[in-house]
């Protein structure tokens, strides 16, 4: 079922304008995934079944126009908002683990990633989110607090070097246990995921700060600056430099 389009404001009309209408209308295939479109001030322009279903409304036209001030409990909201904040200053949102209210009032972990849409013009139009289920059969809180800790281990000491021992211990797990939660969870292998987490916090970084890319690199665990624009430039399409301007203009 196609979003509901009439009676939008101009931010929403300008946000979907710049998604592909075939991406939103396969969004409502998902089964076991959130997905939303937010325009730049909040409001949400485009929801799945599912999304409308974690809500206390019946309705995609009841949740259309609204905020997430308006749908959720109060801490939920500030979370969310204070994550559109910082996708909005150019922040790439990746692999978050969440807990989210399941149908049935019951919590589970979800796996929430958020990025921001420009259009044609390169101008800030809003943003784009996806909550995926991992369902117990699939993940059980042991894997994901498992999860949780390596991940916060790995951000506290970016600079580290995470042996597959050393993450394994961070995790509270074996190496082939690690790697198959890793695997699981993020699609990734643990290194990769180290990897990733450091690309991360670079984005932070250049997308936040003035810092130089130099002291980018470094405080972001890479040996030097040509090694991590080289490693940002495979990872993400662009060099540190050109994600900087483009999510500064």
């Amino acid at each position: 079922m196609a979003p509901v389009r009439d009676n939008l404001w101009p931010e929403g009309v300008a946000l979907l304008a710049a998604l592909s209408p075939a991406m939103v209308a396969l969004m409502d295939e998902l089964p076991d995934t959130m997905f939303c479109a937010k325009d730049v001030t909040g409001r949400y322009a485009a929801v799945n079944p599912v999304f409308v279903a974690r809500t206390n409304e019946r309705s995609r036209r009841a949740v259309l126009g609204r905020r997430a001030r308006d749908l959720f409990v109060p801490q939920l909201a500030e979370r969310y908002e204070q994550q559109d904040a910082e996708v909005l200053q150019g922040r790439s949102l990746r692999g978050e683990l969440e807990r989210i209210r399941r149908l049935g009032g019951t919590s589970g972990w979800f796996l929430t990633s958020k990025l921001p849409v420009h259009d044609d013009a390169g101008r800030l139009v809003g943003i784009v989110s996806v909550s995926h289920d991992l369902r117990a059969g699939a993940a059980d809180d042991a894997t994901m607090g498992s999860m949780a800790a390596l991940v916060a281990a790995v951000e506290a000491d970016l600079g580290a070097r995470w042996t597959t021992t050393r993450l394994a211990e961070a995790a509270g797990a074996t190496p082939a246990v690690l790697d198959r939660r890793v695997r699981r969870v993020y699609g990734l292998t643990p290194r990769q995921l180290v990897l990733r987490t450091r690309v991360d916090h670079a984005t932070r970084l250049l997308a936040g700060t003035t810092r130089p890319i130099g002291d980018v690199a470094a405080d972001s665990g890479f040996y030097d600056q040509p090694s991590f624009t080289r490693t940002f430039a495979r990872l993400t399409g662009e060099t540190p430099a050109q994600y900087r301007r483009r999510t500064r203009r």
